[in-house]
């Protein structure tokens, strides 16, 4: 979906393919097929911009079988899709029963994630429509926090600059501009928005900058109108935004809440939580820790890095981030000028909800998915933006 900014220039929203992920090129076609065009049909619109995850061997078929490449981006254009942004973050396995700690592998530090991130912008700047020059790739904020050490560190900033580098050359080669974001999140060495401040000035270039999750920013209790200010003043680029909302309890003390929180502790992804009290920010790897005992403070509330679809919150004793949500979206375009051009609807966990609220069947994750589409659709036009045709 495309939306012109009053300044004139084109915003895009796309929703992100890791909800139903794949780990071939076929699953991918059949992606577009069962869940991508579905969706787009129940929008009413001839075109939908979509953020496709690849998968390690996915990326690397399309990028050393240019027939493979212009299969795919026939295949798009057949189905009324467009991509301009990647979700380069998960390297494989994403669809695995178990993922956990298993998504921060590989990291920045080791050569397989910069030959993949280098595979994917070869692969998104074959992709992009012909009237648009600029893509986005999103990907791992550098590493898991547990095993990182300044020699890693220091592998890891060679990388990004190695990766600069390619991204130029790829740039005068096609006349795209493919740039790629780290995305903080919690527990990763790059936490915050302004854990991202000191890399990312390191590697001082342009192609180089960050995709803002919303739910990652509203879990770690960060203020979207201080972080993004202060990244703008550091003249670190707002590469993209993924738009989704965490899990809030405002009372994590009481019995009913942490009851209904318990409904969303699953096996399959990570959720960090997260609360803010007076000696500053404290949290557990994941639900199910912060649950047990006193491993978390619950004097104040909680967060957890739970992907809640954007229409509809839990029911009480809980509720959602929405909010944080609205106000980066407001700071990220609704200024005279955007921050971003690209916006991606990342509610990956929809089959992880809770049994009760999981969609049963493809018709209802499709109508999920429209749903989410079309409250960012309102948001952005509330803020002034016209949708395009």
């Amino acid at each position: 979906m495309r939306f012109r900014h009053p300044d004139g220039t084109t915003v895009h929203l796309a929703y992100c393919t890791n909800v139903h992920p794949a780990e071939t090129l076929d699953g991918v076609l059949a992606q577009l097929r069962d869940h991508c065009e579905p969706v787009r049909r129940r929008l009413g619109r001839d075109r939908l911009g979509i953020g496709l995850w690849l998968a390690g061997d996915a990326a690397l078929a399309l990028d050393t079988d240019p027939s493979a490449l212009r299969d795919l981006r026939t295949e798009l254009d057949r189905r009324g899709l467009e991509v301009v942004t990647l979700n380069g973050f998960p390297y494989q396995g994403f669809g695995a029963e178990r993922v956990k700690y298993r998504v921060y592998k590989p990291d920045w530090a080791d050569r397989e994630r910069l030959e993949h991130t280098t595979a994917l912008a070869r692969v998104l700047a074959g992709l992009l429509p012909d009237d648009v020059t600029d893509g986005s790739v999103s990907t791992l904020p550098l590493g898991w926090r547990t095993t990182w050490t300044a020699a890693r560190a220091g592998t890891a900033h060679r990388a990004l600059l190695t990766l600069a580098e390619r991204l130029d050359a790829l740039a005068e080669l096609t006349g795209r501009s493919i740039r790629v974001g780290l995305e903080p999140e919690p527990g990763c060495i790059v936490e915050t928005t302004g854990d991202a401040l000191a890399p990312l000035t390191a590697v001082g270039h342009h192609r180089i900058g960050v995709c803002v999750d919303t739910c990652h920013l509203a879990t770690s209790f960060e203020d979207p109108y201080t972080a993004l200010d202060a990244l703008t003043e550091a003249g670190v680029p707002v590469v993209k935004s993924q738009l989704s909302a965490a899990l809030h309890a405002e009372h994590p003390r009481l019995p009913a809440v942490r009851e209904a929180l318990a409904a969303f502790d699953e096996p399959r992804f990570l959720h960090q939580t997260r609360t803010v009290t007076a000696t500053g920010r404290h949290g557990t790897d994941d639900l199910g820790e912060a649950l047990t005992g006193d491993a978390l403070p619950d004097s104040a509330p909680w967060r957890a890095h739970f992907h809640v679809p954007l229409h509809a919150a839990p029911a009480a004793p809980l509720t959602s981030t929405l909010a944080v949500s609205k106000a980066a979206l407001t700071r990220l375009v609704g200024g005279p000028h955007p921050l971003t051009r690209h916006l991606e609807v990342e509610t990956y966990t929809w089959q992880a909800l809770p049994p009760a609220l999981r969609p049963r069947g493809r018709p209802q994750l499709a109508d999920g998915i429209a749903a989410e589409l079309s409250l960012a659709r309102d948001l952005l036009t509330d803020l002034g933006l016209k949708e395009l045709p």
